[in-house]
């Protein structure tokens, strides 16, 4: 999505929550649920790979799109949204609008070498309890705590 166009959903969304779908990346290795996170453009906090809505895409599909842009993902979503949370997306320095962001589960096939958005961001494999540790949004945090029990 271009700037112009994302900065145009923000200011249409002053005053109220939008929304955004996120790609919750996972794969089983030794026995446990290995979550994949990015770091984000602008503050390299450790995320999830999400986006704002895409016109003709439903939630699931803007998900996977988005975990190929951010992250080179090639996978499958694999059942209905998890959860949401909500985070503070920075419009400018001092300056933030509450999203909520609402999770699709996705199995990784595998990750592409190459990526719109490779060089721009850092990806990595984490246990779902680093992953709980390493993001900054309490209700992401719950979210990934809970997969442990499901491991």
């Amino acid at each position: 999505m271009k700037m112009e166009t994302k900065l145009a959903l923000l200011k249409a969304a002053e005053g109220v929550t939008p929304a955004q779908f996120a790609a919750l990346c996972t794969r089983h290795k030794a026995g446990r649920i290995e979550v994949l996170l990015i770091t984000s453009r602008d503050t390299r906090r450790w995320v999830l790979p999400k986006g704002w809505p895409m016109p003709g895409r439903s939630g699931a599909e803007t998900a996977v799109m988005e975990a190929w842009e951010e992250a080179g993902v090639v996978g499958a979503i694999t059942g209905p949204a998890v959860g949401s949370y909500i985070y503070n997306k920075v419009l400018a320095p001092g300056r933030a609008l509450p999203c909520r962001v609402e999770v699709h589960p996705m199995k990784v096939e595998r990750l592409a070498q190459h990526f719109p958005e490779k060089g721009q961001r850092q990806r990595k494999w984490m246990t779902a309890k680093k992953a709980a540790k390493a993001v900054a949004e309490p209700e992401l945090a719950a979210l990934l705590r809970g997969l442990r029990n499901h491991s």
